[in-house]
């Protein structure tokens, strides 16, 4: 038992740079969509909008399960971020896909209409679990 504790502690260093590269990506994603979006997220989340809550926590979880896939088959930090930049943009590029389906997305998300926050959350979770089985190699 005594042997298998030690080689367990000694991947506890690539253990730390995966998840500390996970956590940092994912916070860039949620800071860089924060940015791109034309409304303000985290000040109508904080006034209780939930379909701005929905749609943020969809791209948020939607990035997160494309990067797990990506930590669960390489060994290499260099490949999980580069596979991470590329579920940044696929995610950024179904916003911009949703806010050209629905011209008053800005309109709907502010107003509160959940319909709106649900549709563009799910799109965004079912394009990170699109990214998840396209990055499983």
């Amino acid at each position: 038992m005594h042997a298998y504790l030690a080689d367990s502690a000694a991947n506890l260093p690539a253990y730390l740079a995966y998840l500390g590269t996970m956590v940092a990506m994912l916070f860039g994603f949620a800071w860089i969509y924060l940015r791109v979006t034309p409304y303000h997220e985290l000040d109508l989340i904080r006034r209780g909008n939930k379909a701005a809550a929905l749609s943020y926590i969809g791209a948020i979880t939607g990035f997160a399960i494309a990067m797990k896939t990506v930590a669960a088959g390489t060994t290499a930090l260099a490949d999980l971020a580069m596979w991470g930049v590329i579920a940044l943009v696929t995610q950024l590029a179904v916003f911009f896909f949703v806010s050209r389906l629905l011209r008053d997305l800005r309109e709907g998300i502010e107003s509160d209409r959940v319909s709106y926050g649900i549709l563009l959350g799910g799109i965004s979770l079912a394009t990170g679990l699109l990214n998840a089985g396209a990055l499983t190699y």
